[in-house]
């Protein structure tokens, strides 16, 4: 039977509106906030982006577009917040990364009050998920409270009984101090002495660390990351810390850290990762898609993969509530967030518990010997693995304040 002119030219014109609706629907806006340019900048920084964007490419088309831009918060707070609430008044439905602990909380209470979405893959202060946690808010990031019972635990339990805190002046460094205050002591240790520095003005640490080998301990923990903690392990190895039985603890350290300082001055060097793109089979496959991607021609570093992880569930979430409820609703789609099983190339299977923290492995590495690399990025060698369930502070230990007791 044939149609009618009438019903003819209605179906024409029905089908050539479709694709012009859905060009015009908002798309899905995610803003990488991160350190772009600072001393974080190789931990984090413009490779976040690349990774989100892998996300978004391995997603696929799952009927809405992604939009992915970024700003430098500068490590600076009032200029990390001003961006935010410019970004989420302007229709950005969700910020990314967010690699400073202070500009991190402030954003929290943000995206509480604007009814958005925090996907924090940078931040370390396990605060993130207790007194200053969100609803609105998932920490993919490998908090504090996870790399000192990790790095901090092995070594005292493995007879490093003093020890000495070199501490960046900031929500992140006395996170970390407190955590490894309390990991040593629950394993028959003393913290002996702190030195907390400008935060990120500093560059010469040699008087903290002459400080701190004057109290001769054990272990100088260094409860603080990127540039600062490279510099404190590379002036450490000029002072001769080494020597003097004195070991130098990278509390937060990565991938890229190492490669830095290079394996003749890190070798040994104990730090925990939540990731690392030579993990296993799913990690180098990912690992491979990104190469010639990344900025410098890094491999990502587990705050990237993180980035990537985080990006891609949140789309997955946005899918199964939808894209115009998701952008309507902050609060409803880090729920569906949390009700959605993950699952990625960067951490495998996992879940979001319900005070926000992502659950996953953490894993203790320890930098290669020159003559166990066989790659420039060759760098790290597994010695442990903490099991999803265990790698984490317990939620009801935390405080987190809109978790019912």
């Amino acid at each position: 039977m044939s149609l009618s002119r009438r019903a003819a030219l209605a179906a024409t014109l029905a089908t050539a509106a479709a694709p012009r609706a859905r060009a015009q629907a908002q798309p899905i806006r995610i803003g990488v906030l991160s350190d772009m340019s600072g001393p974080y900048r190789d931990i984090s920084g413009p490779n976040c982006v690349v990774t989100a964007r892998q996300a978004v490419q391995d997603y696929g088309d799952h009927g809405f577009a992604v939009e992915i831009i970024q700003a430098d918060h500068q490590n600076k707070a009032d200029v990390g917040v001003n961006i935010a609430r410019q970004w989420f008044d302007q229709g950005v439905d969700a910020i990314l990364e967010v690699n400073n602990s202070a500009i991190a909380l402030a954003i929290n209470n943000l995206a509480r009050e604007k009814n958005k979405v925090h996907l924090n893959s940078g931040g370390a202060s396990s605060d993130l998920t207790g007194p200053g946690c969100s609803p609105n808010m998932v920490h993919w990031t490998t908090d504090a409270w996870a790399q000192c019972q990790s790095t901090g635990g092995s070594l005292a339990r493995a007879g490093a009984k003093r020890w000495y805190c070199i501490t960046a002046d900031y929500a992140f460094g006395h996170s970390v101090q407190r955590e490894v205050t309390r990991v040593v002591q629950q394993n028959g240790g003393q913290v002996v002495g702190a030195s907390v520095h400008p935060f990120p003005q500093t560059t010469d640490f040699s008087s903290f660390l002459v400080t701190a080998a004057a109290q001769r301990p054990d272990v100088i923990a260094l409860c603080n990351a990127g540039s600062d903690m490279i510099n404190c392990v590379k002036q450490g190895q000029e002072f001769g810390l080494a020597g003097r039985g004195i070991r130098v603890a990278a509390m937060v350290g990565f991938t890229v850290d190492v490669n830095t300082i290079g394996l003749a001055q890190a070798e040994g060097l104990t730090l925990t990762e939540s990731t690392y793109w030579d993990l296993n089979d799913r990690t180098r496959a990912l690992a491979g898609r990104l190469k010639g991607k990344m900025v410098n021609n890094i491999q990502p570093t587990s705050v990237q993969l993180q980035a990537y992880g985080a990006t891609l569930h949140y789309l997955k979430a946005v899918t199964a509530m939808g894209a115009a409820q998701a952008k309507a609703n902050g609060l409803a789609a880090v729920e569906a967030m949390k009700r959605l099983p993950t699952d990625d190339d960067a951490f495998g299977p996992g879940r979001i518990r319900e005070d926000g923290r992502k659950i996953h492995p953490t894993y203790l590495f320890q930098a290669k010997s020159p003559a166990e690399s066989k790659t420039p990025w060759d760098c790290l060698k597994l010695v442990a693995t903490t099991p999803a369930e265990q790698a984490f502070r317990p939620v009801a230990d935390g405080g987190c304040p809109f978790i019912k007791a």
